[in-house]
């Protein structure tokens, strides 16, 4: 496929959501008085952010026919991100979760509606033919109907020449059981995505602190070239099938004030880097600094500021 029809630099597949982030900080929700509405889930942040960089972001998801989901089309819109794949259902509210607001892995309670629902019309061959990178998460494949959507469609993905790419951004609340969320992983694996994962997300999947050597060593051995573990204010680590490890430190944030959504400003920093084919170790150096700029800010990243020209 001739890359210069691959007019969609990102097709991201999965949840969109209305994030209320704890406004009192790092205290649990069970502490938590008050909330402030925001538009969340991890692919559309890095859909929003690749937009925001100038990237031609496209999103596939499912919103209810209720006013949370006009908000979503309109901050999706306003952004640049194509919404033409998203679609309402009558019958389920659009998804909401709760979330405490934290500079560490944030506690969160979801309610699942209305964005499990993604179906294989909405992701035509089409157009995944004029796509560059196919990107979804854990927590989209956590459920069916769009676990299975989006297998099948990873795969035609896959087959028409897309780069794949995964956030495993795996919690126990999200699965019926561990065993499951594994094979649908492995599933996802085969089609040698980039993964971005981190230390918490594999101490929840593995249900113990394994040395990173190990981590990556499954990840190899399931087919996957490229993996990219994330270490909080310890930087980052980026292994590669028979290449040496770069690790890089995180840039360091005198005042956090928020970390929900940094892994997402991280990846879509990567993402954004390799669309670009910058070296790998430039990828890891404009996604922290992406990641830094998220912590110093509650919700989103600024509206009043040219990332792109600050990045590169």
């Amino acid at each position: 496929m001739e890359k210069s029809i691959k007019h969609i630099d990102i097709l991201c597949v999965g949840e969109v959501l209305i994030d209320f982030i704890g406004h009192q900080k790092d205290v649990l929700i069970n502490n938590t008085r008050d909330y402030h509405r925001y538009l969340g889930g991890s692919p559309t942040n890095v859909a929003m952010n690749s937009a925001r960089l100038g990237l031609n972001a496209t999103m596939v998801a499912v919103v209810g026919c209720d006013g949370f989901g006009e908000y979503i089309f309109e901050r999706l819109s306003q952004v640049g991100v194509n919404t033409e794949a998203i679609a309402k259902i009558k019958n389920k509210p659009t998804s909401v979760i709760f979330v405490s607001k934290s500079h560490k892995t944030p506690d969160f309670i979801p309610y699942r509606e209305a964005d499990y629902h993604i179906s294989e019309e909405q992701i035509s061959s089409q157009l995944l033919r004029h796509t560059n990178i196919f990107h979804t998460t854990c927590f989209a494949l956590s459920k069916n109907p769009a676990q299975t959507t989006i297998l099948k469609k990873a795969e035609e993905a896959y087959d028409l020449g897309c780069q794949l790419s995964i956030d495993i951004n795996y919690a126990d609340e999200l699965w019926d059981n561990k065993e499951d969320a594994l094979k649908v992983i492995k599933s996802y694996c085969k089609f040698n995505p980039l993964i971005k994962i981190s230390e918490d997300d594999m101490l929840r999947l593995f249900d113990e602190p394994l040395p990173h050597s190990e981590i990556f060593k499954f990840f190899h051995n399931e087919g996957v070239e490229t993996i990219c573990l994330t270490l909080g204010s310890q930087g980052v680590k980026l292994s590669q099938k028979n290449k040496d490890i770069i690790q890089l430190p995180a840039i360091k944030v005198d005042n956090v004030m928020d970390a929900t959504g940094a892994g997402d400003a991280f990846w879509s920093g990567f993402l954004f880097a390799y669309i670009k084919e910058k070296p790998i170790k430039e990828c890891l150096e404009v996604a922290l600094k992406l990641a830094s700029l998220k912590l110093q800010n509650v919700g989103r990243l600024p509206d009043n500021i040219d990332i792109l020209s600050k990045l590169l």
